[in-house]
């Protein structure tokens, strides 16, 4: 049996309509803690959604944790220790350990602002996976081209 799951969290204009979050009293509406569905070991994932001028109304740091936050949809701001950084569709910031960060969606925006962050810690990953194999005559799944 290979070891893989698939869950779906839907398009992204079903992210605010899910309630969620890593303990009950910090869930929040546009909060989906995906990797509490799915089997994670090494990563884990949320999908965020704020409405326009939503913010997080905290901040938060992490000692052991890496966090990527790619950007999907909307316009915010992002506080990082004492910068404020505009986000927006494309960008993807890296949060390293013991760095504050908080965010919030532009107050006055016309859509949400919609994200994936992107957590995981334990060991620096190498500048070239070295744990990978590949194999040329192993046959696509999908068969030949028409």
């Amino acid at each position: 049996m290979s070891d893989y799951e698939v869950t779906e969290i839907g398009g992204l204009d079903d992210w605010r309509d899910h309630f969620g979050g890593f303990a009950p009293a910090r869930s929040r509406d546009g909060r989906r803690v995906v990797d509490q569905e799915l089997t994670m070991q090494f990563i884990g994932m949320t999908a965020n959604a704020l409405l326009p001028g939503e913010e997080a109304g905290y901040w938060h740091t992490h000692t052991r944790v890496e966090e990527l936050y790619v950007f999907l949809e909307g316009r915010g701001q992002m506080g990082l220790d004492d910068d404020v950084v505009d986000v927006g569709p494309g960008s993807v910031v890296r949060v390293g350990q013991n760095v504050w960060r908080t965010w919030r969606a532009t107050p006055g925006g016309d859509s949400e602002l919609r994200w994936l962050c992107i957590r995981a810690g334990g060991e620096a990953l190498p500048p070239l996976p070295d744990d990978s194999s590949r194999d040329p005559e192993r046959p696509m799944p999908w068969g030949a081209e028409a």
